[in-house]
């Protein structure tokens, strides 16, 4: 039995732009003790912002909160005791079976269900499409911008996925990088550089993969990355601003703000 919510344990499934927003939220709202699932190669591609990083470089710093790559359980407490959340490769989800959370948040993102099911934790929060509340979640948040941004679902499904980026500086697809081809993404720009329309930002093999508009790279995978053809393998912000690549931004904080209210409506009783 918990005594505050400080002592709460939360599992997220993910750890890339969204899942590393609500991680972030839940931190510094003293809830501390939480673990993130991540692949052994993730494909985020606003790194700045993404606790997943901690899996090539050890660690990882999102606006003043750390988190570390741990290997085990002994790893994963010693991260706690240090007030540091936990990054752990672990695909299956073997982690929860052993510390048996009372939230878990399903922050993957890939528009379907994947294998969560509202009897992992006895509160279950998903994000996006792909998940009915009462059956896969107990709650789901909606990702979708618009009116229904961040709301919370009890009961249905979150708007299926529209397949159009979000608008910004009046562009929605031009300011996407795609791989346009299957190969591995070498970089010749990085997060923070200032590109016009037209400017080389990377290839895969041997196809070119050029800014649609100018503004700042937002984000961008990993160099070396293996890539499928059409995979989203970089942002470009056309406001120009760089501050903005390394701090959350509105939509993801948005929903990390509903994840947060979901625990308290279940835990702050």
């Amino acid at each position: 039995m918990f005594y505050s919510l400080r002592e709460l344990i939360v599992g997220i499934k993910g750890a890339g732009e969204m899942a590393s927003a609500v991680a972030w939220r839940l931190y510094m709202a003293n809830i501390r003790h939480i673990f993130m699932a991540e692949v052994p190669n993730p494909l985020a591609v606003r790194r700045k912002v993404s606790f997943c990083e901690a899996v090539h470089e050890g660690r990882q710093e999102v606006e003043g909160v750390t988190a570390v790559l741990v290997q085990d359980l002994p790893g994963l407490h010693k991260a706690w005791a240090e007030g540091q959340i936990a990054v752990a490769v672990d695909p299956e989800w073997k982690l929860l079976g052993s510390l048996r959370p009372h939230v878990l948040v399903d922050g993957i993102l890939a528009k379907r269900n994947l294998g969560t099911s509202v009897a992992e934790a006895p509160l279950v929060i998903a994000l996006g499409p792909g998940f009915r509340a009462g059956l896969d979640a107990h709650m789901v948040i909606e990702t979708n911008r618009g009116h229904d941004l961040a709301r919370i679902i009890e009961e249905g499904e979150a708007q299926p996925n529209t397949g159009v980026p979000g608008e910004i500086g009046g562009h929605t697809e031009q300011r996407v990088l795609r791989a346009p081809a299957e190969g591995v993404f070498r970089a010749v720009r990085a997060i923070g550089d200032m590109v016009s329309a037209g400017d080389l930002v990377g290839r895969v093999d041997a196809a070119e993969v050029r800014a649609g508009v100018g503004g700042v790279i937002r984000g961008l995978i990993r160099d070396g990355t293996p890539v499928n053809k059409a995979l989203k393998i970089g942002d470009i912000d056309p406001r120009g601003r760089k501050e903005f690549c390394p701090t959350i931004s509105d939509k993801a904080r948005s929903i990390a703000g509903s994840v947060l209210e979901a625990v308290l409506r279940v835990y702050n009783r």
